[in-house]
Formats: C-alpha cells, structure tokens, sequence
C-alpha cells in the first residue's frame, strides 16, 4: 500500500486515475507537490482568506492540500480531472473542500479574476508552458504571488529564461528531495499575444492544420503520422471510426479524404482524447477542411474508451501513448487495447502505429484472436488486431 500524502500533520489518501487500470506502483504525486505545499503552510500563506488558482495539478494533491481557501484548478487533462474528483470523495471526511469552493477549468477557459495565490505545476509541454505564462502575464499582476514546482531535472536555465520573458524577476529555491521551486514576480506587460494555436499545411493536400499549444506536432506532420497515413484502409458504407488519442485530427481527416465520395456521407467518425486542446485542434481542422463532413463527426474529451458502447465500432485507428505526464508507463495502451477489444463489433479492426520496441504484437496477442504486422521501418510498426 502507499505511503499517505503528508501535509501540516494532515494526510490524504491519494491515487492516479484511472484506479483500476493504473500502474499500483506510481504514485498520484511527486516531491514538487510536497514541496510548494509545505512551502505554503510553512510561511502562513494558507491561514487566512485567499483564493489559489492551480496549473496542472495531476491528481489533486495541490487543490485537495488548500482545502480551506476558493481553488480554480486549470488542468488539459481529462484523466487528472477525473483524479481530482475521485481523490476529493475518497478524502472527503478528512478534508473540508466542498464543490462549492472547488471550480475546475479545462484549459481553454476563460481565467478567473481576483487571484492570491498561483500554483504552477511546470508542465512536460514547452508550448504548454508558454501558453500558460503569456496567459498568466496578461490576466494578472505582481499582486499575486506566483509559485511554481518541478522536478529540479526539469527545470533548466532555459526554463528559467521563459519565466523571465512572460512573466518577470525569477528566483529558485534550492533543491529538496531533488526537486526545486520557482518564484516570479508578474511585471511583464509587453508580451500579450498568444503564439497559439499554430497552423501550418499538410504535406501533399490541400489542407490546414490547426494545433493548440499542449498537442504533439505543433509545426509539422510527425514521422510516425506521416508512416500511418501511408497505410490508413478504405471503409465500407456506414462504418462507425474513432480516432482513439486523436490529437490534432490529422489521421481521422485524411481518413475521410481517402474515402469515395459516395461513402463518405454515410461514415460516422469520433474524435477521442484525454487532452482538451487536442479535442477542439481536431475539431477546428474538420471544420475548416472537411466543413461538409462536420455532422458526421463527434470530438470527445474523455478517458480512453470509457463512455463508448460495447459491439459498436467497426475500426479504431490509434497511435498509443507510453507516458503519463512524466512517467514512463504502459497502462495507458493496454487500456486503449482491451476498450478496444471491447467496443468493436465482431470482426472489427484495430489498427495501431508504435515504437518498434515497445513490442506491442505480443501484447496485441493476449487480447485479440489474430494480429497482423502489415509494415514496417527501421522506427515503427503498423498492426491490425481483428476481433
């Protein structure tokens, strides 16, 4: 069993979302968590009326630890969202945090005013990163106090350089159980336009791709994108597709343009991810290429495929993460691969690109009755599971 989270002789109970499905050795917080709270009780910044306004907080441990005060917590993913939630029931006896005191925001949400306190979290994203500090910059001033955390591995004196731009004077704390604080006073007024999203054109096509900050491939088509257009199927009238882990789109979109005209009226495609930015990127290049096809297609923010109904997909297309934020982990596409197995309808395909290495033929095997390799290079494999 884990250790508590331990906070001003209080303890939470805390876990990684989804409960069930998740590596039972990663912990739902890191040093950095622990760090920037006990920085706060330690000076008194917590004992009176203020309200915190939280970036990027995995599962709860910063909202869930001030308890006490108005929290807005800001996150792009929807499985810390859902973390959030399920650590505030689990802990609800021991802390006073209601649904009153508590708002969250996804992270295209207008940013609240009248803020004492940030809480910056420092992203694995650099474009995340600048987003929210141009963000930050603009909406508020050196009234508030702003303290972030991280790793110390991860913050660099080039990271260090983007809090100065944005934002202004930046300090370091020094390291505790290797990780470290940054403080910056919010006097940067010059810098106000956001550099996002960016847009740049699919290569051999006539379209434009749209991508907020926090989406892989924010300036160009990425080499395993690039390998899985190459091999993408044809479909048969009223298929039913999702684009599992969608990002910006560009697989669910060249999809539909490879299809003849007569079936792509009939085909009904979801756009699915865990990432709110990459959910609206989807729907914005479908939008602004595909604009004849916007009805047939549904963008949903969600975890994995949870909310879709069993023996009700024909084929899911899928490039699976092998990450939660900073941790290494294969949870993740295990679980997109048995939600699959789940939510399609016999004989229905599962088509995947990966890392060769990270051996997901053997893995595919355990779940589906027969697995194909059907190409390959020196980086990547394209498989299609059938059930």
């Amino acid at each position: 069993m884990q250790s508590p989270f331990t906070f001003n002789n209080n303890q939470l109970s805390l876990s990684r979302f989804p409960v069930d499905k998740n590596n039972p050795t990663l912990q739902a917080w890191d040093a950095a968590d622990e760090y920037l709270i006990n920085y706060l009780y330690e000076n008194n910044l917590l004992n009176k009326n203020i309200t915190a306004l939280i970036f990027n907080d995995s599962f709860g441990a910063l909202a869930l630890s001030c308890a006490q005060q108005q929290v807005f917590s800001v996150n792009d993913s929807y499985v810390s969202q859902q973390g959030l939630q399920h650590n505030l029931q689990v802990n609800e006896q021991q802390i006073a945090l209601t649904t009153s005191s508590l708002t969250l925001l996804n992270s295209l949400d207008e940013l609240p005013k009248d803020i004492d306190i940030i809480l910056y979290k420092i992203p694995k994203s650099k474009s995340l990163l600048i987003e929210q500090l141009a963000k930050i910059s603009v909406h508020y001033n050196d009234n508030t106090l702003f303290i972030a955390g991280a790793r110390a591995k991860d913050i660099h004196s080039s990271t260090l350089r983007l809090f100065e731009k944005h934002l202004g004077t930046t300090t370091t704390s020094l390291a505790v159980k290797k990780a470290r604080l940054v403080f910056s006073n919010i006097n940067n007024k010059t810098l106000t336009e956001s550099l996002f999203p960016t847009t740049w054109p699919l290569e051999n096509t006539n379209f434009v791709i749209t991508n907020h900050a926090n989406v892989f491939a924010r300036e160009q088509l990425d080499l395993g994108a690039r390998f899985f257009l190459q091999h993408l199927p044809l479909l048969k009238s009223n298929d039913h597709v999702i684009d599992l882990g969608c990002g910006n789109g560009v697989i669910g979109l060249s999809l539909l343009a490879k299809q003849k005209f007569s079936i792509q009226s009939s085909i009904q495609l979801d756009f699915i991810d865990e990432s709110y930015m990459a959910v609206a990127s989807a729907k914005v290049n479908i939008e602004q290429n595909l604009p004849t096809l916007k009805m047939q297609c549904n963008f949903i923010w969600t975890d994995c495929l949870t909310d879709v109904d069993a023996n009700s997909t024909d084929l899911i297309l899928c490039n699976p993460p092998f990450h939660q934020q900073h941790a290494v982990t294969d949870h993740i596409a295990w679980q997109m691969f048995t939600g699959s197995h789940r939510v399609l309808k016999k004989g229905g395909e599962l088509r995947i690109i990966g890392n060769r290495q990270l051996g997901y033929h053997t893995k595919l095997t355990k779940i589906f009755s027969k697995v194909e390799i059907i190409a390959s290079n020196k980086k990547f494999v394209i498989i299609k599971a059938f059930k």
